[in-house]
């Protein structure tokens, strides 16, 4: 029966998630038909989980890593849009990155516009980023109100899509971001290498 269903509908959610999981040395959590299904990554001390949520009626695809911040850099990075521009023109902050392609389909805001453009200064991380669509990639302090509290010094690097993601070439491009970012952000003195020992529910 459950073969009959996959090749009239496709591949369903378990089964994909199963696949990156297995190519990606990741470990896929079936949550069943009313639990909630996650796929949990690891990269150095970093523990990086893939799952989704639903607001407004829409589901959306979500990546979150807990992350020692050394020195208290945030940012947030999403997608042009109507909203933003008019923000722009109104005289809210926006980055510039130094790639002009880039910048011109991004917001970039940060706490420290000199850590941003250090940030985004790898090529791989601006095209790894520019590959997701309708993407908000942002450094958050706690996981929000009815996620994990964090301890003191410790932040939530977290990508949303404004999508379900069933594209599997997708998700390991999401997982590589989370892993090249987290390695930048090392590399420009903002992350310890350490675990955090944060659960995220």
């Amino acid at each position: 029966m459950m073969g009959l269903l996959r090749d009239v509908f496709g591949p369903s959610k378990a089964d994909i998630w199963q696949q990156v999981a297995d190519e990606a040395d990741g470990h896929f959590e079936d949550g069943g038909f009313f639990g909630k299904s996650k796929v949990i990554f690891t990269h150095g001390q970093w523990t990086i989980t893939l799952d989704t949520y639903t607001s407004g009626g829409s589901t959306f695809t979500r990546m979150r890593a807990p992350y020692v911040n050394q020195d208290g850099f945030r940012f947030d990075i999403f997608f042009e849009n109507l909203v933003s521009e008019i923000g722009k023109r109104l005289g809210s902050q926006d980055i510039q990155s130094g790639d002009a392609d880039f910048d011109d389909r991004f917001i970039i805001k940060g706490s420290s516009e000199q850590k941003a453009r250090e940030f985004l200064a790898s090529p791989r991380l601006r095209q790894l980023i520019e590959a997701q669509p309708s993407i908000r990639f942002e450094v958050r302090d706690d996981d929000g109100w009815f996620g994990s509290a964090f301890p003191d010094g410790v932040d939530e690097l977290c990508c949303t899509c404004g999508d379900f993601i069933y594209d599997a070439e997708r998700l390991k491009a999401l997982y590589e971001l989370f892993a090249v970012a987290l390695d930048q952000l090392c590399h420009i003195g903002s992350a310890y290498e350490d675990d955090p020992r944060v659960d995220l529910k």
